[in-house]
């Protein structure tokens, strides 16, 4: 548990205001996302700032807009929303407004790189709009449809942001997926120290890919077969690393080193024994015994992927590029969070910068945002039924 800070020790003078956490999201999204015509009835900032409200709440636009007073109605702000149907066009103006706030030497560095695939579930009858970024997996809440979004971001202490975020179209094979992010880093002028991918891009030609780029690379594999496959690596006490052939009826075969890692459940879950993981790894140096524990530990507790359902907006909508806005919208508000924690809730002291997560974390950059939103848009203290006719 942290302790707070006397209020003795603080400072007279605030580091950060909830209105100036407003005006620095709301400048990176007016910066880089045109989303309403000059000639439209509700401004931009307005609709940007509903969007955060909503955003930081975990809330939907129905709602927020019903919460709200003095803001256009959810029909309203949905009708500009779906006049985006652009999604390449949205995608570089999301990515350059996730690239716009990262904190510094993160350009032209070598750094860890994870690259990861998010599901959300879809559900109901496919439109015509959706059906194209429909993506099939195993079945999970519910569903065996989702849209992907696949997103590459930089492992370094304090600094962990998103760089890049990809709606992954339904033919687009996982090498395109992967070379898409990967030129991400070019433009940046970032190289790849190692390489970490989800296991969803366990296959044939994702490793023959990166082999051929010579990337080092660490993938956890899928456990197939009930004897054979690599299953049949499930063997012994001890962690080992070998040689696996790796074969697909459509793609042929790749042989790669594999390691096989031994930890022990220890009454986990109710489970006692060994526990079997498997990686597979190419120029990657790591002990055996620290491998699991690595490759777990790469998103951090307060920087994983799962943060972004902390402010993602709720939708049922069916509409890609709608969907691809409120997922992008979040991972721009973790890296924002990240941006503010650099350069205002930090101080440097001789043995380099101290950033002061206790202070500022997540939840409370969201309460700021919606705070200062709610004094502009004042929330309804009152419900009133209709007059009787």
């Amino acid at each position: 548990m942290v302790k707070p800070y006397p209020s003795s020790s603080l400072s007279s003078t605030p580091a950060l205001s909830d209105e100036a956490t407003l005006e620095a999201a709301l400048e990176c999204l007016l910066e880089h996302l045109p989303l309403v015509p000059e000639d439209s009835s509700c401004s931009a900032e307005s609709l940007f700032e509903i969007l955060l409200r909503a955003a930081s709440r975990h809330d939907s636009i129905e709602h927020t807009a019903q919460r709200l007073q003095g803001v256009p109605s959810g029909n309203g702000i949905r009708y500009h929303l779906d006049q985006l149907d652009d999604m390449v066009a949205l995608e570089g103006q999301l990515n350059g407004a996730l690239q716009s706030r990262i904190p510094p030497k993160i350009r032209k560095r070598r750094h860890r790189i994870a690259i990861d695939l998010h599901l959300i579930p879809y559900y109901g009858n496919r439109t015509e709009a959706a059906a194209p970024y429909i993506y099939r997996s195993q079945a999970k809440a519910g569903t065996t449809t989702f849209f992907a979004y696949a997103t590459v971001y930089v492992i370094c202490r304090n600094k962990r942001v998103t760089l890049g975020i990809h709606a992954v179209h339904r033919q687009e094979t996982l090498v395109a997926t992967v070379t898409y992010l990967l030129a991400m880093l070019s433009a940046l002028k970032i190289r790849v120290k190692r390489l970490y991918l989800d296991r969803g891009f366990y296959s044939v030609p994702v490793i023959r890919w990166l082999k051929a780029l010579n990337i080092p690379f660490l993938m956890p594999a899928v456990i197939r077969g009930k004897t054979g496959g690599t299953r049949s690596l499930l063997v012994g006490r001890k962690s080992y690393a070998t040689r696996y052939t790796l074969s697909s009826a459509n793609y042929g075969s790749v042989t790669c080193q594999m390691r096989v890692v031994c930890t022990y459940y220890k009454g986990f879950k109710g489970k006692h024994g060994i526990q079997y993981a498997l990686y597979v790894a190419h120029r990657v140096t790591i002990d055996l015994h620290q491998l699991h524990q690595h490759y777990r530990e790469r998103f951090g507790i307060e920087t994983s992927y799962r943060i972004k359902n902390q402010c993602r907006i709720r939708t049922t909508s069916k509409n890609p590029v709608v969907r691809l806005l409120f997922v992008a919208l979040a991972f721009i508000l973790v890296n924002l969070w990240v941006y503010l924690l650099w350069f205002f809730v930090s101080q440097t002291q001789r043995r380099g910068r101290v950033i002061h997560r206790e202070l500022f974390g997540l939840k409370t950059m969201l309460e700021f945002l919606s705070q200062a939103v709610e004094r502009h848009f004042p929330p309804i203290t009152a419900i009133y039924l209709p007059t009787p006719k």
